[in-house]
Formats: C-alpha cells, sequence, structure tokens
C-alpha cells in the first residue's frame, strides 16, 4: 500500500496496483537523444527512470500483473529485425468495452507533461505529494496539476472511453492517477511495461489495446510515444508550471468534434494540414 499525502494536509492509503519492484539499471544510458521531437529534457538523476520516455535509461521489464482492472499489462514486444513495430498479440492491453462506452471513441491520455508535472524537487504549490519507494529509501514527489486538467478530464469523461497510458511505472503514475481522476474517467490505466521499447523509446502501440484504430485517439505531449500511429494523435505542448496555460481547454472543442466521428482520420487529417 502507498500513503498518499495531500500538499493540504492529512492523507490516506491507496493500492498500490504497480505489481513487482522494478529494478532500475541507474546507470546504462542507451544512447544519448538530442531528437527535438522527444519531451523536454530534465536534470538526470537516478529519479528520471520513474518518468516518461524521453529518459534514456534501460528498465527490466516487470512480470505482467494486474489488480482492479487498473492494469492490463502484457510483456513488452520486441521490434523485428529491420525495426517495424511487432504484431498485435492475441490479448489486448483493454477489457471489453463496458456498457456505458458502447459507441463511444477511446482515447488514449498521457500522465506527464500532458496532464500534470512532477518533481523530486520540492514545489511550494505542489497539488499533492506521493511518497515513492525507491530501494528502500522512500522520495517524496511533488505533483502540480495543469491548468484546467479537472474540467478537461470530465469532458472527456462524458465524450469518450477514457484511457490512461503512460510511459511511467505504475508505482508513481497509479497513487498519482488516483488523485487525480477523481470521476473514474480513466476506464484501464496502462503503464510502462504495457509500452514498446523501440529504438530507445517507450512507444505506446495502439494496435494492441483491442480497439480499431479508426476509433482511437491519443493525447500525448511526446510524438516518439505515438511513432507508430502517428495519424491518430492529437499532439499537445508540454506543460512544467506555465500557470496561465489553457492548452486543455483549447481542445475540447476538437474533441468535441472527434466524439462524434465514426472514422477519426478524416478529421484529425484536416486538422493537421491546417
Amino acid at each position: 500500500r502507498v500513503t498518499v499525502v495531500l500538499a493540504g494536509g492529512g492523507g490516506y492509503s491507496a493500492s498500490s496496483t504497480g505489481g513487482r519492484e522494478t529494478r532500475i539499471l541507474y546507470g546504462n544510458v542507451l544512447q544519448q537523444q538530442s531528437d527535438t521531437s522527444l519531451k523536454k529534457s530534465r536534470s538526470r538523476s537516478i529519479f528520471s527512470p520513474f518518468f516518461c520516455c524521453f529518459t534514456n535509461y534501460h528498465v527490466d521489464p516487470p512480470s505482467s500483473q494486474s489488480t482492479n482492472n487498473k492494469t492490463q499489462a502484457l510483456p513488452p514486444p520486441t521490434t523485428d529485425e529491420n525495426g517495424s513495430p511487432p504484431k498485435p498479440p492475441a490479448k489486448s492491453l483493454l477489457p471489453e468495452v463496458n456498457i456505458s462506452d458502447c459507441g463511444k471513441n477511446c482515447v488514449v491520455i498521457d500522465l506527464d507533461e500532458t496532464l500534470v508535472h512532477s518533481s523530486f524537487k520540492p514545489i511550494s504549490n505542489a497539488d499533492f505529494i506521493v511518497p515513492v519507494e525507491i530501494d528502500g529509501t522512500v522520495h517524496q514527489v511533488y505533483v502540480l496539476k495543469r491548468p484546467h486538467v479537472d474540467v478537461f478530464l470530465q469532458k472527456m469523461g462524458e465524450l469518450f472511453e477514457c484511457v490512461l497510458f503512460t510511459a511511467s511505472l505504475a508505482k508513481y503514475a497509479d497513487p498519482v492517477a488516483d488523485l487525480l481522476d477523481q470521476w473514474g474517467v480513466f476506464r484501464a490505466r496502462l503503464f510502462r511495461e504495457s509500452c514498446v521499447f523501440h529504438q530507445g523509446n517507450y512507444v505506446k502501440d495502439l494496435s494492441r489495446l483491442g480497439r480499431r484504430l479508426s476509433n482511437v485517439i491519443i493525447v500525448d505531449n511526446s510524438p516518439a510515444s505515438y511513432i507508430f500511429h502517428p495519424e491518430n494523435a492529437v499532439p499537445v505542448q508540454s506543460w512544467f508550471d506555465d500557470m496561465s496555460d489553457t492548452e486543455l481547454l483549447d481542445l475540447l472543442p476538437v474533441f468535441e468534434g472527434l466524439s462524434k466521428e465514426q472514422d477519426v482520420y478524416n478529421l484529425l487529417q484536416s486538422l493537421r494540414v491546417r
């Protein structure tokens, strides 16, 4: 169990569905990437592997586990010799569509720098603080919510079948999602072990979800996360601490339009050429 401490005081316990603790090889840097399509680089530290796919550290894939349907993890497949995306697995990452979501398109939403910004350095105005254990030592993670994220999530929950898909580790991201999603918007939560490790990046392979790709949208600030399916993406600007940011509000009309499409590709294509 992970004890979650609210920034304003008090706290409660929330179950962690991260499964077996992931062994992190702190010093095994695979490559130095300068591609501007990746997320804005933070200072490197032993804590970096807890966050998203822009990190360059190798992490051994954890065992597949699932608790309360929060994770539907499968072992990350390897790419073939020519670097092509792997074939979809026989078993899907997502469960069957909930009755309340029948007829809705599926939207896959990123966490870090899309909905929140997290730091191991103290943040005076953190919305909440989540303790994370690393090698037997508990470290405090300070989390800032992106402006208008509450309105965004509630509206997205009305319009779509929503799935949280992050390249971060479950033992960090799961308690953050517990605090962030007070309305049960996310029908499923997928973490790093559900990504495909491809050419140094943790990629979110939408073909593994078990949904028709023409009905799937991914919302992510990192193009590296959706390199297998760029035609399904609604890119967002990375967010760190700008409290005047209105990106999530500005995108709502776009998503209202996409929610009415039986095939999202045409509208997404028209948005890209603008």
